[in-house]
């Protein structure tokens, strides 16, 4: 049972540390210059209230993955969707390692280019039973869809999702050492398939019969042999794609394009006898450009209400099928909840800073170890990006007074944040992940550290050639 539940196991240990440090290191402040104010100890009410806080501001994360879990609910009661998997899975036999090169390379740059990192859940569990069924394991699955999408964070490129901090603080552009950051994605990729592929090699599950198994757990094994008509399927999952892509990708600071803006601010001011129709229907439409999965929520919700009427699922299975497929994806959910208690912790109980200061104090001025080891440990206890950037970099940037490496300094932070967020318990996509395929944290960390190790050399390599040139 304990091995059940190793996920939540270890966040719920996190939590622990975090609230511990609490008790050791006094808060630190930096807004024109450093000050400490003493210990802010977190007391046993505080453990049991900052859920609560974490709900209520990254609830709608929860929530969209119970809305993609009850999506796929959905799926599984057409009978299609397993008409699909199949004829994709013979369609490819014999060429199952391109399909996880292709599935790998395509999540990264989405990630990259879009900044779809928490997005493409919405793929995951498709990703997971075609792994599956392909007679791989359940590590390569996780390895498929979680590495992928941490170098595409690492080598983020046009996403402006986490590039705000850097941006404002350090002056780069978001297109700042574009090159460096194609590298980086590219060496990631390169990494990441050579050792999924080594892995996969050494642990195909030996029989279709096996693998039919395992997938089980993931597709209906009652659903195969109903053959249906699958194009339906296969349009309105493209058009949910084409719509993620067009409403992350960040058109107006990538790009430069504001056609986006301007359609949104034409369509909600549109007035019918001086009345704004649209605005009022519509309520607050973000333009293309600058969604979040909260706007998903609503696509994947009438994607499947679609979908439903195609094949004919009446609404009363249609509930309690979105309803059982919620439930598959609970703890995944709550770990979402409980992840984010972590950033509660450390945002309330500002230590981390006095930790960092020590270690840049270490050496005088900018230093690619003092500054690696921050940038590691910011990502490591900080949840989101655009907080472990927070965190550390204004009082960086004050220590650090040569601006012409403030470039190298985003590169490094934006970079090693993907490549931390491939073992951090504090890893929202990463926990997520094995907790629904049921690999233990033990069993990632022991498949995953040489990938991680070696991506972490290769970008090091990286920044000490940026300083050389």
């Amino acid at each position: 049972m304990m091995k059940k539940h190793n996920t939540v196991k270890v966040v719920l240990i996190t939590i622990l540390v975090l609230a511990l440090l609490s008790w050791i290191f006094p808060v630190a402040t930096f807004q024109t210059s450093y000050a400490e104010e003493g210990r802010i100890q977190m007391g046993l009410f505080d453990l049991f209230s900052y859920p609560l806080t974490a709900f209520a501001s990254f609830g709608y994360i929860a929530i969209f993955i119970l809305v993609v879990g009850g999506f796929y609910g959905v799926l599984y009661k057409t009978g299609a969707y397993r008409t699909l998997l199949d004829s994709i899975v013979k369609k490819f036999k014999g060429k199952e390692k391109i399909v996880l090169a292709v599935i790998m390379c395509l999540f990264a740059i989405l990630t990259s280019v879009c900044g779809l990192e928490l997005g493409l859940i919405v793929f995951f569990p498709f990703v997971f039973s075609l792994v599956l069924l392909m007679g791989y394991d359940k590590v390569v699955a996780a390895l498929t869809t979680v590495g992928s999408v941490m170098v595409g964070l690492a080598g983020s490129t046009f996403s402006a999702n986490n590039s705000t901090i850097l941006t404002q603080v350090l002056g780069v552009e978001l297109t700042t050492e574009i090159v460096t950051k194609i590298i980086i994605l590219v060496i990631g990729l390169v990494l990441l398939v050579f050792n999924t592929i080594r892995y996969a090699d050494s642990h195909k599950l030996k029989g279709a019969k096996k693998s039919a198994e395992l997938a089980s757990g993931y597709i209906p094994e009652e659903q195969k042999g109903k053959k249906k008509k699958i194009w339906p399927l296969v349009l309105i999952l493209d058009l949910i794609l084409v719509i993620m892509v067009l409403g992350f990708i960040s058109w107006s600071e990538a790009f430069n394009l504001t056609v986006f803006d301007d359609i949104n601010s034409a369509v909600i001011g549109f007035k019918v006898f001086g009345f704004e129709i649209f605005g009022k229907l519509l309520g607050n439409v973000p333009a293309f450009g600058t969604w979040s999965v909260a706007e998903l929520n609503l696509i994947l919700v009438i994607a499947s209400l679609i979908i439903a009427f195609i094949y004919k699922v009446k609404f009363d299975d249609y509930m309690q099928s979105f309803i059982k497929g919620a439930k598959e994806v609970l703890k995944p959910a709550a770990l979402v909840v409980l992840i984010y208690t972590c950033l509660v912790i450390v945002f309330y109980h500002s230590y981390q800073l006095v930790i960092y200061k020590v270690i840049l104090d270490l050496t005088k001025g900018f230093n690619i170890a003092t500054t690696g080891v921050v940038a590691i440990l910011s990502s490591a206890l900080n949840v989101d990006a655009s907080y472990a950037f927070q965190s550390v970099v204004p009082y960086l940037a004050s220590v650090v007074t040569d601006q012409t490496v403030y470039p190298l300094i985003a590169v490094m932070f934006q970079s090693l944040y993907g490549a931390v967020m491939l073992v951090a318990p504090t890893s929202i996509i990463l926990m997520g992940t094995i907790s629904y395929l049921g690999v233990s944290y033990k069993d990632w960390l022991k498949n995953v550290w040489k990938f991680a190790l070696e991506f972490v050399a290769a970008l090091f390599v990286i920044f000490i050639i940026l300083v050389l040139i």
